[in-house]
């Protein structure tokens, strides 16, 4: 079977549907990108498990899929909620028991770049409760050019990530050493007025329910970073002087399952800045109903520019690490930062 063959195509259609729209705005106003990519991002990983769960489905029809960790999905162009969205989806790669799936977000078919372009690594698995495992699949079958390049790419992407993991881990250079000196040392200023990191945290909790249910006794994914997108945009808010617009989806990774019952606790950090951006970070932490289990269930990485009323880059408050954790925490953005301003190049 070849990548071609499992491609799904789906629209969402803004322009004739009016519940629709309501739906996913933003606000109730006429402003330039109007939509919400919290819903969008829900509907994006919805599709992702559609064609990684048919393409399981035909070799073993008890088969699931589980969503692994999505990686960077950058907004090229400002969606409008008056024009239809189009989700072009299809798997690019295929592992041992992982996939990759790619999603092309268009509202201009004929574009030559996407609205946005998002990857989703899936796994396949087998059984329920403890007696889940891993579930091994065929490969596809790579034929033409453009399937090649796009197996390679998802190949690159995943050395990519665990490369720039490898590099997060190294010890500060001579220059960021001096770039978090400098910004201790604006903190023993009497005048110092800026925002400390460790003050910037927020926390919601949330218990899971049966209607959230996607595979058996599991919460659906999608809603979870939906909230979660939804907690670091109003963080946002509260701090940019202008209006938060989303840019990136650095990194979002599914650590464990979460089942109905969960109690979920939600930490949002503010953890770096750039000259008109802010990254924010999510933790999602499960526990439980009988209060047995705790443990980490999610990692998120969210990035927004703060705009003016015609979507212009405007300036951004500074925030500044005290701490340890803080220090790393805000490095390990200014390196990501970096190496995608050096890949853009």
């Amino acid at each position: 079977m070849r990548p071609l063959e499992t491609s799904i195509e789906r629209t969402l259609p803004f322009s004739s549907e009016p519940k629709l729209r309501q739906k996913f705005k933003i606000i109730d106003k006429d402003i330039p990108g109007n939509i919400r990519w919290g819903r969008l991002l829900e509907e994006l990983d919805k599709l992702a498990e559609d064609i990684a769960l048919d393409y399981v489905h035909q070799f073993e029809p008890e088969g699931r899929v589980v969503t692994a960790a999505v990686d960077d999905i950058a907004l090229h162009v400002p969606a409008e909620i008056k024009k239809d969205v189009y989700l072009r989806a299809r798997i690019n790669y295929v592992g041992r028991t992982s996939m990759e799936v790619g999603i092309r977000v268009d509202q201009d078919k004929e574009a030559e770049q996407s609205m946005a372009a998002c990857y989703f690594t899936m796994v396949a698995r087998i059984g329920e409760g403890d007696e889940a495992k891993s579930l091994p699949i065929p490969s596809l079958k790579y034929e033409n050019d453009i399937e090649k390049e796009r197996y390679e790419a998802a190949i690159a992407r995943r050395k990519k990530y665990q490369e720039q993991i490898d590099a997060l881990e190294e010890p500060p250079s001579k220059e960021e050493y001096q770039m978090l000196r400098e910004l201790h040392k604006a903190q023993e200023k009497d005048d110092f007025n800026g925002l400390l990191a460790g003050e910037q945290i927020r926390n919601s909790v949330e218990r899971m329910y049966p209607d959230l249910e996607n595979v058996p006794h599991k919460i659906f994914g999608g809603y979870v970073i939906r909230r979660a997108f939804e907690l670091a945009l109003i963080q946002a808010e509260e701090i940019l002087p202008d209006r938060p617009v989303f840019v990136r989806v650095n990194r979002i990774n599914f650590l464990q399952p979460i089942r109905i019952g969960d109690k979920l606790d939600f930490t949002s950090r503010i953890v770096y800045t750039g000259e008109t951006s802010m990254t924010l970070e999510i933790d999602i932490e499960r526990t439980s109903m009988d209060k047995v289990t705790k443990a980490l269930s999610n990692t998120c990485v969210f990035t927004f520019v703060n705009v003016d009323e015609d979507l212009n880059p405007k300036p951004v408050p500074d925030v500044y690490p005290t701490t340890y954790a803080e220090d790393e925490r805000y490095l390990k953005a200014h390196r990501r930062r970096m190496d995608r301003l050096e890949n853009n190049k």
